[in-house]
């Protein structure tokens, strides 16, 4: 189904997948973006727990992400510098300095082609020349979203001509009251991690990752959204809520975060396989919605698996690095249910 047209003529296409009463899933090839994830809620009403943009203008020419596969580098990299073998890297900035989600240009702002479609899957591919925003390697990248009842599958690939830096993810905005129901402060959020990153006020990473304990980050078990983001606490106040990274316990796929809505009845469990959880609370939210409606800070909240931030310039983190002959995979789970 068509969706419009890239400013240069070429289709967007859209491609539905899943079925009520279990979830149902729109695809865009612009941005390889999750455009409508449609639930039955706890309280039994069918709603889109993502926001999304109506047209292709709208998602090209206002940041935002939304529902986006990001690439090549999820999250920020410092001066948009780091050095690989020896070489020192340049890649593009477009954030207070640092280059964030790959740079202006990144994978969500491009148009995929679809590899192949069933009722339940779809699979996208892109492949990001070498020298594309500044980083070396040719890369042919995946995207596949499966959906199985109640739960959607995201699974992202990457293969690499030369050495590289991956960190892929989805950047999709949920509120599970619906997309234009008002603000996530009333959700519930957990998180299963007993450290967090401190970030400088441009987002770049202080020293080292902290333990949670005596913070607003400290949410190993449920807890408001909206108390927490209003908290007077120095990390809080440079990006006006949560945009921290979370180093996530365990290995594997396994379960990272629980995201509720006690109005609505519905929970979102979130598994994932990477050791870092983006969680940003949407405080720089602007811009078109849905129907005529804007966009206001605190309308969805992403949830981003990854590894952390800046990890190039961090030799003692789990590294980004990717080599010829190697497959970067990672694989994201949204499992909705009643509560």
């Amino acid at each position: 189904m068509g969706f419009g047209e890239m400013p240069d003529g070429r289709p967007v296409e859209r491609v539905t997948i899943g079925a009520a009463p279990g979830v149902e899933v729109d695809v865009l090839t612009l941005g390889a973006t999750a455009h409508r994830v449609q639930v039955t809620g706890g309280d039994g009403v069918r709603r889109d727990v993502v926001l999304g943009r109506d047209t292709v203008p709208s998602l090209l020419g206002v940041d935002g992400f939304l529902g986006a596969t990001i690439g090549r580098y999820a999250n920020r990299i410092a001066a948009g510098r780091f050095t690989l073998d020896g070489v020192e890297v340049v890649v593009a900035t477009n954030d207070r300095g640092n280059s964030l989600h790959g740079g202006a240009d990144g994978w969500d702002k491009r148009l995929w082609t679809v590899e192949s479609v069933s009722p339940t899957a779809v699979t996208l591919a892109l492949v990001s020349a070498d020298g594309d925003m500044g980083f070396p390697g040719e890369v042919a990248a995946t995207v596949t979203y499966e959906v199985d009842g109640a739960t959607v599958r995201i699974t992202h690939t990457a293969t690499t001509s030369a050495p590289t830096v991956v960190n892929m993810t989805n950047h999709s905005y949920f509120n599970l009251d619906g997309d234009g129901a008002g603000t996530i402060d009333g959700h519930t959020l957990q998180v299963h991690a007993d450290r967090y990153t401190p970030i400088d006020a441009t987002g770049i990473p202080l020293d080292d990752h902290a333990p949670v304990d005596d913070t607003p980050f400290d949410l190993r078990t449920a807890t408001v959204l909206g108390p927490v983001l209003r908290v007077d606490h120095p990390q809080l106040a440079g990006t006006r809520g949560i945009d921290h990274n979370f180093v996530v316990r365990g290995e594997g796929l396994r379960p990272v975060a629980v995201l509720s809505s006690p109005a609505t009845r519905t929970s979102l469990e979130l598994s994932s396989d990477q050791q870092g959880l983006q969680v940003y609370a949407g405080n720089g939210l602007f811009g078109p919605g849905r129907s005529g409606r804007r966009y206001r800070p605190g309308d969805g909240i992403a949830l981003e698996p990854q590894v952390s931030p800046d990890t190039p310039n961090r030799p003692s983190w789990p590294s980004a690095r990717l080599e010829p002959g190697q497959t970067y995979r990672s694989v994201i789970e949204w499992r909705f249910s009643a509560l």
